[in-house]
């Protein structure tokens, strides 16, 4: 199985600088909008593709760092100083002399490929005579571009080492992506020797439509005649499509779209694929298809695949030990490989959550039920005297059972983390026992120390009697305020938050955890 062991970067889109080890199966990329996820997968689809003309798609200007070039700029301007742009692949074995070699930033002897982008020293004089002048000019025109694997030896688009496909579904409705797709998985599919018979036959086949059914109007004109256009732009591989029980795969729904070309490139027979690089696969897929398709990411073998998401059933039920962690405030990854199997497990196997909020939160408040989780906003108002939205603190709603799994993340990822709980009638056990291995600066454990207030609505009721009384003690209802508040737990606390909330006041151990979590 051929495959990426590692990717270096340099000044390359928001990367100066940048390394990650990759599993040789499966690469979930999660993080913020703006984090780099993109640019991942582009540059791995740049580097394995050989393709001059997609980077002069894109532009040279748009591939570089944008803080190096300004640095460069308010720097002097030196010619010997002018930044470049690499891309470095290194491979697992591939028993190929010509991708074996040092000619890679480590100076080591390893299989790889790399893309530069770098002065063409050709053109010095030129490139000088820009430099030397008054405003802020960088010569991107007069850069050159390199395709060479470890080796030193130069490559194309028509020589790949490792076949790929890329699969954005962002752009699930663009004519030329789709048209792209299908051309490369006609490319990875088709046998020796068969894209030149077809390709041969299909130009046979114009021919011939010209010359038997065309004839007719052609016989009929003097100076002109209809032909039929085969060109590199009007050829088999650009008039190919997919479809599927005989409907175009164009004339699909989006989400219907995003899943034949995934299941497509993830099928079995499609044996030659050796990389799969999907961007966001849960875009326009129902609850139910993005499920049936993680079973067949997961049934996968043979193929290496990176997956960019924001979805929390992706991340979770692929494994969390796969993830990639990128943060838009930094350029240090972040890799889960070390998290417990035991962990990784639960949340396969948990009911849907809010995983990716909390693996790239800097601070949480882990709260237990949606009654604490509809007041806290207002709790956190009253407490700080700000606003949450603007505190980079989050609140996130997790069962009870499953504070201990969060916690394994949180000392992991060094998330600073308060739990919020009820002490159920046993603090010393329920809140100090439970949580002896996971307290320290960055966890903490918040709950009322009186056994007598084992519960939040307790809590609420004791601390807002008069506010609860009048809300709740109706003629109607036969319960006492407190029971009926104990059978209604989410209902009551919206209905404090609509008609109260700016005089309720915060219970104890809900105020001390909001303060420790903003220092």
């Amino acid at each position: 199985m051929k495959s990426i062991k590692k990717i270096k970067l340099h000044n390359f889109k928001r990367f100066e600088t940048f390394m990650v080890e990759f599993d040789e199966e499966l690469n979930l990329f999660i993080g913020d909008n703006e984090a780099g996820k993109s640019s991942l997968l582009s540059a791995i689809d740049i580097v394995l593709s050989g393709s001059r003309s997609k980077i002069e798609t894109l532009g040279i200007e748009s591939i570089f760092n944008i803080d190096v070039v300004e640095q460069f700029l308010l720097s002097g301007k030196k010619y010997e100083n002018l930044p470049i742009v690499f891309i470095e692949l290194y491979l697992n074995e591939q028993h190929n002399p010509d991708v074996n070699g040092k000619h890679n930033s480590e100076n080591i002897i390893c299989d790889g490929l790399r893309l530069c982008c770098e002065p063409n020293d050709d053109l010095g004089k030129e490139i000088k005579e820009i430099l030397e002048q008054e405003e802020s000019n960088f010569p991107f025109e007069y850069y050159t571009i390199s395709f060479k694997t470890f080796s030193g030896d130069s490559y194309t688009g028509y020589r790949k080492f490792l076949k790929h496909i890329l699969i954005d579904n962002s752009q699930i409705n663009n004519e030329y992506a789709t048209r792209e797709y299908v051309k490369a998985m006609y490319s990875s599919n088709a046998k020796d020797g068969e894209r030149h018979k077809h390709q041969n036959e299909y130009r046979k086949f114009k021919e011939t439509f010209k010359s038997s059914v065309l004839n007719n109007i052609n016989d009929r004109l003097v100076d002109y005649n209809f032909s039929v256009r085969n060109s590199h732009k009007a050829n088999l591989e650009t008039d190919l499509t997919l479809t599927e029980n005989n409907i175009n795969i164009e004339n699909k729904g989006k989400g219907k779209q995003c899943f034949i070309k995934t299941e497509f490139a993830l099928n079995k027979s499609s044996s030659k694929i050796d990389v799969i690089l999907l961007e966001e696969p849960e875009n326009h897929l129902s609850h139910l298809n993005m499920k049936r398709l993680i079973r067949k990411i997961r049934a996968t073998e043979g193929k290496q695949l990176f997956i960019t998401t924001h979805n929390d059933l992706i991340s979770t039920r692929l494994d969390l030990r796969k993830s990639i962690l990128l943060n838009s405030n930094g350029t240090v990854p972040v890799l889960l490989k070390d998290l417990s199997e035991d962990t990784a497990s639960f949340f396969i196997k948990a009911p849907d959550n809010n995983i990716v909020e909390f693996v790239l939160s800097k601070k949480v408040i882990l709260v237990e039920g949606d009654a604490e989780y509809i007041l806290m906003e207002q709790f956190f108002r009253e407490v700080s005297k700000m606003e949450l939205d603007i505190s980079n603190i989050h609140i996130i709603s997790v069962g009870g059972t499953s504070f201990r799994r969060y916690l394994d993340l949180a000392k992991l990822l060094k998330i600073k983390t308060a739990i919020i709980r009820d002490n159920d009638k046993d603090h010393k056990v329920n809140c100090i026992d439970s949580y002896s291995d996971y307290v320290g600066d960055l966890i903490q454990v918040f709950s009322d120390k009186n056994n007598l207030r084992y519960t939040f609505e307790i809590c609420m009721y004791e601390d807002n009697k008069s506010i609860c009384d009048n809300l709740f003690s109706t003629g109607r209802r036969t319960l006492s305020v407190l029971d009926y508040m104990l059978q209604n737990k989410a209902d009551v606390a919206f209905e404090i938050l609509e008609k109260k909330a700016s005089e309720i006041v915060t219970p104890l151990y809900i105020k001390e955890a909001i303060e420790w979590i903003r220092k």
